[in-house]
């Protein structure tokens, strides 16, 4: 038997809808069982164009066995979601988990510290390479800005794949504080590094809210007229919260599996929007004069719920004249880079560490 046959298939059960407020919530706490999962596929199109589907989805057999393995991994739909402190807390400890991890393949140093005032984790590979001392690659986490989930996964494996030291921004979290206080933070820490470093020097990069925020960042940059950094790296993110994309009505967290709440009426992330207008050029990019900005990679996948909005904010580049780079990752979800044990986020990883070095002088 080939080992695809092993995986079972995944089913999508969903309503695109453009006016979320008409449906009606699901019981809460309620998850499917596998009597009563969809067996066929269906479509119907309802007067307002809201598109009622239901389909059954294989496991991608492209995907390495370790990623098809982890995808067919049952995970319950039923709601509601958790606390913002049980949030928290289960990140905390995943995130001290995947930082063992990640030191074990790429070992280096950690400490904690602050510029401009602001909490920083910096992360000095072992292989730290001599003739890019100088160079710093500026992390702005993920953890849908009110929480972290990424200092430690986003910075560890690229200070050990390029031989470059990593800044880990910890910036202020929502909904304690909301925009722009990680915008903020974020430039308070590049202008106190650009006393000592070259703009050519640094790169800002990000996953998930941290992309968000790199495309936010490098908008408030050209605002005050200060110098970009030597590119950016926006990792499954987005530059509009006026408007919620395609993907994020079809996916959750993990892909096709797990609980998904359709996405309300008004701006998305109401924590972090607070009172600003969701429009606004720094808050959402999308809508801000995009020239001038430096090269950018994004990277997403196709069972991301931020692909549409990844894919969207590099258009956006594109239509501004700039060096913007796509790569989406077929069958996979939300930041799957994450994880230590996927062949695909080693080479999602690669992928990232070799632009960098690609961008960075030597």
């Amino acid at each position: 038997m080939r080992p695809s046959a092993l995986i079972p298939a995944l089913a999508l059960a969903l309503i695109a809808n453009t006016a979320p407020a008409q449906q009606s919530a699901p019981a809460e706490n309620h998850s499917t069982t596998e009597s009563e999962a969809p067996q066929r596929d269906t479509s119907f199109i309802d007067s307002a164009g809201r598109a009622h589907i239901t389909r059954v989805i294989p496991v991608p057999e492209s995907l390495s066995f370790q990623s098809r393995y982890w995808l067919a991994e049952p995970v319950k739909d039923g709601g509601p979601e958790m606390s913002l402190a049980e949030r928290r807390k289960g990140t905390d400890d995943w995130a001290a988990t995947a930082r063992d991890a990640w030191f074990k393949l790429y070992p280096g140093t950690l400490t904690e510290d602050k510029i401009a005032g602001v909490p920083v984790r910096i992360v000095v590979p072992a292989n730290l390479d001599p003739a890019r001392k100088d160079d710093i690659l500026l992390n702005v986490h993920g953890g849908g800005f009110n929480s972290d989930s990424g200092s430690y996964t986003e910075s560890i494996p690229m200070a050990g794949m390029t031989g470059v030291k990593v800044v880990a921004v910890l910036y202020r979290l929502a909904p304690e504080n909301p925009f722009p206080a990680s915008v903020d933070d974020t430039v308070a820490v590049y202008k106190e590094l650009l006393k000592s470093h070259k703009p050519s020097q640094i790169i800002l990069y990000g996953t998930s809210a941290g992309a968000i925020l790199t495309g936010e960042v490098a908008v408030r940059l050209k605002q005050l007229n200060l110098p970009q950094p030597a590119a950016l790296g926006i990792f499954s993110g987005m530059g509009d919260f006026a408007r919620n994309g395609d993907s994020q009505f079809m996916y959750a967290l993990r892909g096709l599996s797990g609980h998904l709440d359709l996405p309300e009426d008004g701006p998305h992330d109401p924590q972090y929007v607070a009172k600003t207008d969701p429009k606004d050029p720094v808050l959402s990019p999308i809508y801000a004069d995009l020239h001038g900005l430096p090269p950018t990679l994004f990277i997403t996948s196709g069972r991301d719920l931020l692909l549409s909005g990844t894919v969207n904010l590099h258009r956006a580049f594109l239509n501004a004249g700039n060096d913007a780079r796509l790569i989406v990752y077929d069958g996979l979800p939300h930041a799957f880079w994450y994880s230590t044990k996927l062949p695909e986020a080693l080479e999602a990883n690669h992928a990232m560490a070799s632009f960098f070095l690609q961008q960075l002088p030597k």
